[in-house]
């Protein structure tokens, strides 16, 4: 058989994944196109590429979702195929379909398979047919809220909305009562429609206490397919996975050829090619029901790769060539365990939104056997609004289960980020938490154990301040006077004639203020060694990695990195001044509705705005009842993290 040639590809996509499918991609040889917005003309996977190409604007529709443009770039710059990454269009037939008619190759399955299984409607209908479980719920074409209250109705509550051309947790909502419902869906529908271009809804049972287990198969375009294992995917928040692993813990040699066979089932009824994933839930009797098939590779494909010693880019590149799969479903291995969790620019502590801001601080774990680091940053980038916060993934593999957990615990530890607020302290305590460790998994995880996952900030101890003083003052950078490089005046150790040497600082910390006064005497219990402070007290040394970025020192103190920033108390206080009542952007965005007018009287609980970032809907609601006294915001206007949009004055102060 004559094999199409790849020596150029196209990768339509950004972050992460991009600068992965590079990687593999260049190791077989084969010369990287990167396409790129505006915004991002400087991002990782663009200096990462061998070549670019600019597509213009900020947001994904005016930039990655732009079809004629990618399909473009690639003829300009000599790419036979295009790898659509996951996300944006992936698991769009028509980006598909496009580019066969171009006369290039697409990295993924024959759009059939993509209609098939891109409407998750259509998707179960056809796993209905096919005899496979399925969770109750509704999936037709009827998309009025009549249609899914009446479903619902019949359903029972608690349902689930879904995007029917969505994933990534984008147009999913829980609904816990009919009174929530009307909302629900019309912010659901906006997501989806930002996300996908497609508003379409489905809705479901909420099956409680489900594990979600998927199967990870690939199909040649000789008729071969194969399950490659299987990954547990149950820690979850937003409907977005946190944490994943292969292969699933306590499924039985029985089990997981039952769900593989289905998936490969489901694969060859459609005529798959390439890399797919087919998703159940797995309840606690070991039943298990058909969610949804994912027509593209998935995020968590490096815990396969890992226990399975395979480059599954690799073996996308070879199918889409038109070779065999080079092993049968025997041959296929299960080595170790693998587990990989999500680093993500958000604040666990509020409501994990998503955070912006340039990275300040970006250090990865040391590479090294079993562990691996997949990200598309680097220290300096700058994480925008519009696109998913998702800066990187670490994987670390083992011998077995508990292994690979102390193995990723320690490459948490390491991993370095500041500028933006992480979920990195967040992924250690679930790792650390005895339930993970003993895998009593399920998606209810996250909310079960929320009081130990994301417990209340606490008060920092004094010996806190005190290590954080001393590693500001050690890590100063020497004063010189160009008249006399020896004078006294130029040291900043708070020398005083005739006194002890003295300096007070203003140091701010998760809120808090202190003012911490040094006294230095000849030698100190704690010295600064580059980038790492030791305390020795009592015969014993402790040490903390402490690294200075301007007024800025990133402390790692208790299990955490630590944020510390020397302030000036005049000029805090002269910036002190806020509306007073006003309701500020939790995070940069742009306001997708506004849903109150001035001189409107609302309550408690009532949405007054609505503010997309990262591709989600966030609603800006009423913390007391009052008047709407101004706006400061309009539909469609991109607004700054802290800016006050709403003036809302108390009911008391009104009446």
């Amino acid at each position: 058989m004559n094999l199409k040639p790849i020596d150029t590809l196209l990768v339509a996509n950004r972050g992460e994944i991009a600068c992965r499918v590079m990687r593999t991609a260049k190791a077989m040889g084969i010369r990287t196109v990167a396409v790129h917005s505006a915004i991002d003309a400087a991002a990782r996977h663009v200096r990462e590429a061998d070549l670019a190409v600019n597509l213009g604007g900020a947001k994904p529709a005016e930039s990655y979702l732009l079809v004629d443009k990618i399909i473009a770039a690639a003829k300009a710059s000599g790419a036979q195929a295009i790898h659509p990454g996951y996300g944006f269009l992936s698991e769009n037939a028509g980006f598909a379909r496009a580019i066969e008619q171009a006369g290039l190759i697409f990295l993924g399955p024959p759009t059939s398979a993509i209609d098939a299984m891109g409407s998750k409607s259509a998707a179960k209908a056809l796993m209905e047919a096919a005899g496979v479980p399925l969770v109750p719920g509704y999936h037709g074409e009827h998309q009025d809220y009549e249609t899914f209250r009446a479903s619902a109705e019949v359903i029972g509550y608690p349902v689930l909305l879904k995007a029917a051309a969505g994933g990534g947790g984008k147009g999913m909502k829980v609904v816990e009562r009919e009174a929530e419902l009307a909302e629900a869906l019309a912010s659901a529908q906006r997501e989806a429609q930002s996300s996908f271009g497609d508003s379409r809804m489905l809705v479901e049972k909420y099956v409680l206490k489900p594990r979600h287990v998927e199967i990870q198969v690939f199909a040649d375009q000789h008729g071969n397919c194969l399950y490659l294992n299987e990954r547990d995917c149950s820690i979850q928040r937003r409907h977005q996975k946190v944490v994943e692993e292969a292969p699933a813990p306590g499924l039985s040699p029985e089990l997981r050829r039952a769900m593989g066979e289905a998936a490969v089932k489901a694969a060859q009824a459609i005529g798959y090619v390439g890399a797919g994933t087919v998703e159940f839930l797995l309840d606690e009797r070991g039943d298990f029901f058909f969610m949804e098939m994912n027509t593209r590779l998935q995020v968590e494909h490096p815990v396969t790769e890992l226990i399975t010693g395979l480059d599954l880019v690799a073996w996308q590149i070879r199918v889409a060539r038109g070779e065999a799969l080079p092993i049968t479903q025997e041959q296929v291995p299960l080595n170790g365990h693998a587990i990989e969790v999500r680093l993500y620019a958000e604040d666990p502590d509020n409501d994990f939104l998503p955070a912006t801001g340039a990275l300040a601080l970006y250090r990865e774990a040391a590479a090294g056997p079993g562990r691996r680091v997949d990200s598309g940053v680097s220290e300096g980038d700058e994480v925008s609004p519009f696109y998913d916060p998702m800066l990187g993934k670490l994987i670390a593999w083992g011998e077995n289960r508990e292994e690979a957990r102390l193995r990723l615990l320690a490459m948490l530890k390491e991993t370095c980020v500041g500028g933006v607020k992480t979920n990195l302290t967040f992924l250690a305590r679930v790792l650390a938490h005895p339930a993970f460790a003993n895998a009593e998994l399920d998606t209810g995880f996250i909310p079960r154990h929320e009081a130990h996952l994301l417990p209340p900030v606490s008060e920092l101890p004094a010996e806190f301040w005190q290590l954080a003083a001393e590693a500001f003052v050690q890590s100063e950078a020497p004063l010189q006077r160009h008249d006399d490089y020896h004078s006294p005046w130029a040291c900043q150790n708070g020398l005083r004639l005739g006194l002890p040497a003295e300096a007070d600082l203003h140091l701010a910390c998760q809120g808090e203020r202190q003012v911490i006064r040094l006294r230095h005497a000849a030698a100190s219990i704690v010295q600064l060694h580059g980038e790492i402070l030791q305390l020795e007290r009592g015969g014993l040394r402790q040490q903390h990695q402490a690294i200075r970025r301007g007024d800025t020192l990133y402390l790692h103190y208790a299990g955490e990195l630590r944020s510390i920033q020397r302030v000036d108390p005049i000029a805090e206080v002269e910036a002190s001044h806020q509306h007073h009542g006003g309701l500020t952007a939790p995070m940069n965005g742009s306001i997708v509705r506004v849903l109150v007018e001035a001189g409107q009287q609302v309550e408690a609980g009532t949405a007054l705005v609505v503010l997309e970032a990262m591709k989600m809907e966030h609603s800006i609601r009423a913390p007391h009842a009052g008047t709407v006294k101004a706006l400061y915001c309009s539909e469609g206007e991109m607004v700054s993290e802290g800016a006050v949009l709403v003036e809302l004055e108390e009911a008391s102060a009104s009446g």
